[in-house]
């Protein structure tokens, strides 16, 4: 049986020199991706929502970040280690990445969540 092994490292950013973030697909299998993203400062265009078909559970390595939730006043600060589900359509915009270092996050991407948005912000 052949073995297929890939392998890297999340914080080698060798290999951006481009000012646009950074998106690298590390598995696409069985609906399910996982995805590093690198931002340098990056933020959501004013007025932009995400609004995935599928949930997502991020997880910030390094950096800093802040989301924003469609129909919430208080934004959500991320620091690195902090995580979140999100599920399936519900609204959200990054509002802002650190402008001094690099955002380092790691973004998993899978079919379920409730379509209206209630669980993925505080796990209820």
């Amino acid at each position: 049986m052949k073995r297929v092994i890939s392998s890297g490292n999340l914080f080698d950013l060798s290999a951006s020199a481009s000012p646009a973030e950074q998106v690298d697909a590390l598995v696409d299998e069985a609906g399910v991706s996982i995805e590093r993203i690198v931002s340098r400062g990056h933020a959501s265009p004013p007025g932009f929502w995400y609004d995935s078909p599928r949930a997502e559970w991020v997880v910030l390595l390094s950096g800093a970040a802040t989301l924003e939730f469609e129909g919430e006043r208080e934004p959500h600060p991320m620091k690195p280690g902090d995580h979140m589900l999100i599920d399936a359509h519900c609204r959200h915009r990054v509002a802002s990445t650190s402008g001094t270092e690099p955002s380092v996050w790691l973004a998993v991407y899978y079919p379920g969540g409730t379509p209206d948005g209630t669980r993925g912000v505080d796990g209820q």
